[in-house]
């Protein structure tokens, strides 16, 4: 996955209440056209215009488009709106999602355009899986793509392709991570594609890489490239209005604390915040059975989980080999020290809602009236490492000037070694930083709630057959747990919250579609490579081939399973049910690369070389299906296997080869899931 986050698989934070202050000194000009029966006319609707004053913000309307998986590019744009103000300019957030009923509309608003009818757009635009668009974003992505189509029947309308974004400007900073080969493709496709559909490019695009420092990254497009242009552009020598104030940062949220406890409100999912649907979707299911598939002389955990979504409904049915969400739960011990440092009764129930002012952006975050205690617990990402700029927003909260200071050098760019070292290296959240780093930090719990980060969902891609088990889903969870710097525990928070859940306690869960689907001809082979946890499609994909051929009596193709792990008596995961499948003939054949069992390392990529020969008269003879799973560095080796098979013995050049296999994954023949 393509996108900057803490894990593999990881949501967001919450918009904008820790935003400097933007919506003061504005004017509303109501125009009302009505007719004799006091109703407006179909020509005549009411109209809202917002009026800028001039000395706040001579750069007049600029607006963030996101496309975000796991919040990184939303919190990228707040970072933006809270620096708009002070630059010149009336930033607004906008979701991708947002726009897809009329993309051309949602970006050519007449109420955000200047006098002379231009529109000015930042698209921060981040990567997700092999070269795809987030989830919120797709919509955008295929209307560009359906703009610069050559097939007249896929094109919306009849204007000229070349002028549908006409009056607007823009810039475009692409968030990706340089292990995946399609790196940074969509702000790559976005900054190329709006241009070619009349957009205007201020400035050269701007590339984030993961990989190495994203935020730094960020850090100096903005203030190196990006503010420099755009009030060169657009606000020249007039004097910007002073907006720095030595006070908390504004607040658009505030808390209403309640009398007793209270249910949530009944809300409709168009008032929610698009991001945090999955908290106001998902569904409590039980665990019925969690089996360690370790041996137990093995330092680490790896648990085979299953869930009954019997009574779960539409958000979890699924197809072999989707992905599952888990919605986690921090730990108690986690919530009662965030709790005790901020002075917050963990019984108290609350509601969120718009500070005044604020009320026309308001969407709600997650579900209330709730408890504190609820409240820490789901939506509150506690133990991930928070962001440079987090970090300085906590600074406005600190009492004492040492502790400030100390925030203050660690978000700044000067203190980017000693962030990594102190904070990222250390494996250091906010619980950490506030309980025991920075006991001086003070803050309202709705303050709180803006700066923390929200607690982003966990996809595992589903280790089971839909035919087979309609009413259950198997996971694979390799348990995370490692020792700190300072001799403490650092757990991954839904691993360990799985691993610690009794019999039948309740996961809230939901079901995305996967990439992975067998050929629609059972009889064409299949080839599939997952070492580690990436065993968990390959196991599924075999039950349902073990369906297909006993229960559909369909004549199904050759299985063949690279895997590997250290040893095969320590962490020979599934090895009973791999076992079965050989011996009942649907495992035709299982190369088995044990890294530790001898002098030189063996890995999955090395055994495929091995058997180059065979393996090439699958794929081109007999159509053979490629499926890959697990880390990105493994996916890179196998891939570069693959391509030197086809080139030798395929007899084609590099460049042949590469585009052999590239054709390979946009024909759904090779399809990788892979994780940083």
């Amino acid at each position: 996955m393509e996108e900057a986050s803490d894990l593999p698989m990881n949501l967001l934070i919450g918009a904008g209440c820790a935003t400097l202050v933007l919506g003061s000194g504005l004017a509303f000009v109501m125009m009302k056209s009505k007719k004799a029966n006091d109703e407006p006319s179909m020509e005549e609707k009411e109209e809202e215009i917002e009026v800028l004053d001039p000395e706040k913000f001579p750069g007049g309307h600029l607006t963030i488009y996101y496309g975000s998986q796991t919040g990184t590019a939303e919190s990228f744009a707040q970072d933006l709106e809270r620096e708009g103000e002070e630059h010149g300019f009336k930033v607004h957030i906008v979701d991708l999602e947002e726009t897809d009923e009329d993309p051309r509309a949602a970006l050519l608003d007449p109420s955000k355009q200047d006098a002379h009818g231009k529109s000015k757009a930042v698209f921060l635009m981040s990567t997700y899986g092999e070269g795809e668009p987030t989830d919120n974003a797709a919509g955008f992505v295929r209307f560009l793509k359906e703009k610069l189509s050559d097939d007249e029947e896929e094109k919306k309308d009849d204007m000229d392709p070349s002028k549908t974004f006409d009056g607007l400007e823009y810039a475009v900073f692409g968030l990706g991570n340089r292990q995946y080969e399609h790196f940074n493709a969509m702000g790559k496709f976005i900054d190329a594609s709006v241009a070619q559909v009349g957009g205007m490019r201020i400035i050269p695009i701007g590339i984030g890489d993961d990989d190495d420092d994203l935020e730094g990254d960020f850090e100096s497009w903005k203030d190196g490239k990006f503010w420099p242009a755009m009030k060169s552009k657009y606000v020249g020598n007039a004097a910007v209005a002073d907006t720095k104030h030595d006070k908390l940062p504004e607040c658009h949220y505030s808390v209403e604390y309640l009398n007793g406890a209270a249910s949530p409100d009944k809300i409709s999912l168009d008032d929610v915040h698009l991001s945090s649907k999955h908290y106001f979707t998902a569904v409590d299911c039980p665990v019925t059975l969690r089996r360690e598939l370790r041996s137990p002389a093995d330092d680490g955990s790896t648990l085979h989980v299953e869930i009954d979504i019997s009574k779960g409904g539409n958000e979890v049915k699924y197809q072999t080999a989707d992905n599952l969400g888990i919605l986690p739960v921090n730990s108690n011990a986690d919530v009662e020290r965030i709790a005790t440092a901020l002075n917050y009764d963990l019984g108290a129930y609350f509601r969120l809602k718009a500070a005044k002012g604020h009320e026309h952006k308001h969407n709600a975050l997650f579900p209330t009236p709730c408890s504190v205690q609820e409240c820490l617990a789901r939506y509150c990402d506690l133990s991930g490492p928070p962001r440079r700029s987090e970090l300085k927003l906590l600074a406005a909260y600190a009492k004492d000037p040492i502790t400030k200071q100390a925030l203050m050098r660690l978000s700044s760019k000067d203190g980017k070694a000693e962030y990594k070292e102190k904070i990222l290296d250390a494996k250091m959240g906010i619980v950490d930083i506030i309980s025991k780093l920075c006991p001086s930090i003070e803050m309202p719990l709705e303050h709180f709630i803006s700066v923390c980060p929200r607690l982003h969902p966990r996809y595992y891609t589903i280790s089971s057959s839909s035919s087979i088990h309609p009413k259950s889903i198997h996971a694979t969870v390799s348990v995370l747990s490692e020792k700190r710097q300072d001799g403490s525990e650092f757990k991954g928070v839904c691993t360990n919250y799985l691993a610690d859940l009794v019999d039948n306690g309740k996961i809230r869960a939901f079901v995305r579609e996967s990439t992975f689907r067998l050929p629609t001809d059972a009889s064409k082979p299949i080839i599939m490579i997952g070492p580690g946890t990436g065993i968990a499609p390959m196991h599924a994909l075999l039950q349902e081939r073990s369906y297909q051929k006993s229960k559909e009596k369909k004549n199904v193709g050759s299985n063949i399973l690279y895997f590997g792990c250290k040893k095969r008596d320590l962490d020979f995961i599934y090895s009973d049910e791999l076992n079965a499948f050989e011996k009942e003939g649907i495992l035709t054949e299982m190369h088995l690369a044990f890294s530790r069992e001898q002098s030189e390392k063996v890995y999955v990529q090395h055994l495929l070389a091995k058997n180059a020969k065979d393996t090439w008269k699958l794929i081109d003879e007999q159509g053979a299906y490629i499926y890959v799973c697990g880390a990105v560095k493994m996916g890179q080796d196998v891939s570069e296997a693959l391509r030197k098979i086809i080139g030798q013995h395929g007899d084609r050049t590099t460049t042949d080869a590469k585009a052999y296999l590239d054709d390979m994954a946009s024909n759904g023949r090779f399809i990788q899931e892979l994780w940083a």
